[in-house]
């Protein structure tokens, strides 16, 4: 391959995350030229359902990236690349030939298999097959009964798949199928449909060692091989966008789920790297280089990235469903605040006594790692005629801190290392008084990067490496600069009285719905 002339070369990226899409333009120094941002609807039919709408998202995908490219007045000839990160798990399905979907996108959040999954793991022989293959426990979170849920309730959706008339994908396949010009795909196909090696392994459907689709794990599910999309990996020409969109026939060239991209945005190259970030839930990853190790305390593994064919890095993650979004529920839900900033704001003002008590488990979907209870729900304790609500919003902020020391505390078993430096990114990472939270409640330096976009970042990283812009992760670790460095400052008798507190809080939250049920 040819490099690219670095000077005035750019990289697009499309970072498809839970509440919209963004598009970023970076230069070769990782400075950002552009960025445009649109939010989609959140639906919910049903309590414990999520969805989207997969049609709104491609049209604000179209949104973003033509104004981007008209603010910063770009020649598209100047776009070398295109990066794309997702919203992973969320399952689309769609018909081939129209590229229309049969039903809205199932979120991520989507609990609504939560039964199947709940018997899935009664089933030992089931539950050994799902982990010893994709390092992920039975559950709702993942793709898999998602898929199979909507082939067996959409009228005629599991005929025309067996026929081969449906194409499943996360929303990085949905994205790239549409962007890509149908006059350069195979015969009959309107678009490429492809996915990565960190997607793949998202689905529940992956064999990770092998890098392929289980036949085993399709046929348990009844899911078509016929509309999986093609594994590939993660930095590699998957097609080229139609000249409509963008007015160039640039490739795409890098694909990576979206906490993925963000581990390699952090130049998280080496074993035992690690990132968390703070978005509607927050997700912690730590490289385990190329040994494939199974968690023994609830953490999943998955594929971190895959740069070359036939090869990948791991990692160990714990994923936490709800962390900023459990401020937006103050704001949205309970109409408790105007803004996300007054959370902060408010609960500075309880100073040492902090929450006063109150322990908050904002388990509104369940409990993912290291717990993964479907049945745990969101509960508060500790409530007397002295809280108020600075005391709340306090909790809920320590409750994003808590959970992330759950996951830490896990992986430290797992890896029989502490994790002394976790670098952080996300919406939440921008707050000063969260990460001196989370600093002093995990006894960790907590080091937030220069370019705050890490997501986007990494799925720049990627397409740029396909292309040639640079020659590989060490140059690209030389790019990378942090922003602040954030010490723990609590003492070590009040942070293990805190914690303790939160473990009984966990204790009492979980199994709470199937408990009322029985009783019911």
């Amino acid at each position: 391959m040819v490099p690219v002339a670095r000077s005035d070369k750019l990289i697009l990226t499309l970072d498809q995350g839970t509440t919209g899409s963004r598009c970023t333009i970076f230069d070769s120094e990782c400075n950002i030229i552009s960025r445009e941002y649109a939010e989609h609807r959140q639906i919910f039919p049903r309590p414990g359902w999520v969805e989207h709408g997969p049609l709104e998202i491609w049209e604000k995908i179209r949104l973003v990236i033509k104004t981007a490219m008209q603010k910063s007045r770009l020649d598209p000839k100047k776009i070398a690349a295109v990066g794309i990160a997702n919203q992973r798990e969320t399952v689309v399905v769609w018909e081939k030939k129209s590229l229309r979907p049969i039903y809205n996108a199932i979120v991520w959040q989507d609990a609504r298999t939560s039964k199947r999954c709940a018997d899935l793991l009664k089933d030992e022989e089931a539950r050994r097959l799902i982990s010893s293959k994709t390092g992920l426990p039975p559950y709702s979170y993942f793709s898999a009964t998602k898929i199979e849920w909507i082939l067996d309730h959409v009228p005629e959706a599991r005929k025309k798949a067996e026929r081969g008339e449906l194409a499943f994908g996360n929303m990085d396949a949905w994205i790239i199928c549409n962007l890509t010009d149908s006059k350069k795909v195979k015969e009959n196909d309107r678009g490429s449909h492809v996915t990565d090696y960190t997607n793949a392994s998202r689905t529940m459907l992956m064999d990770i060692r092998r890098l392929t689709w289980s036949d085993e794990l399709l046929e348990l599910f009844r899911i078509p091989e016929i509309m999986m999309p093609e594994i590939r990996p993660s930095s590699e020409i998957y097609g080229y966008v139609d000249q409509k969109f963008l007015g160039s026939g640039t490739p795409i060239c890098g694909d990576l789920g979206d906490q993925q991209a963000a581990l390699v945005g952090q130049v998280c190259f080496n074993k035992g790297d690690a990132k968390n970030t703070y978005g509607t839930g927050a997700f912690l990853l730590q490289n385990l280089g190329s040994e494939l190790k199974f968690s023994n305390h609830g953490l999943l593994t998955t594929i971190a990235y895959g740069l070359e064919k036939g090869k990948c890095n791991y990692a160990l993650e714990g994923s936490v469903a709800v962390a900023g979004a459990v401020v937006k529920w103050f704001k949205d839900n309970l109409g408790m605040i105007n803004s996300i900033e007054e959370v902060e704001a408010t609960a500075k003002s309880v100073g040492k006594e902090g929450s006063a008590g109150i322990y908050f488990v904002p388990a509104f979907t369940g409990l993912f790692a290291p717990h993964w209870d479907p049945y745990a729900r969101g509960s508060m304790f500790g409530l007397t005629l002295y809280s108020q609500r600075s005391h709340l919003f306090q909790a809920a902020l320590e409750s994003i801190c808590f959970q992330t020391r759950d996951v830490v505390e896990a992986m430290s078993r797992d890896t029989r290392n502490q994790i002394r430096v976790l670098k952080v990114d996300g919406g939440g990472s921008m707050s000063d008084y969260l990460m001196q939270l989370q600093s002093n409640l995990l006894r960790t330096r907590i080091v937030r990067p220069a370019v705050a976009e890490t997501t986007s970042l990494g799925a720049a990283f990627a397409a740029g490496l396909a292309v040639g812009m640079w020659s590989g992760t060490k140059e690209i670790e030389k790019i990378w600069k942090a922003e602040r460095i954030y010490k723990p400052k609590m003492n070590a008798r009040d942070r293990d009285r805190l914690y303790a507190g939160w473990n009984e809080a966990i204790r009492r939250t979980k199994g709470w719905l199937s408990e009322i049920e029985e009783v019911v």
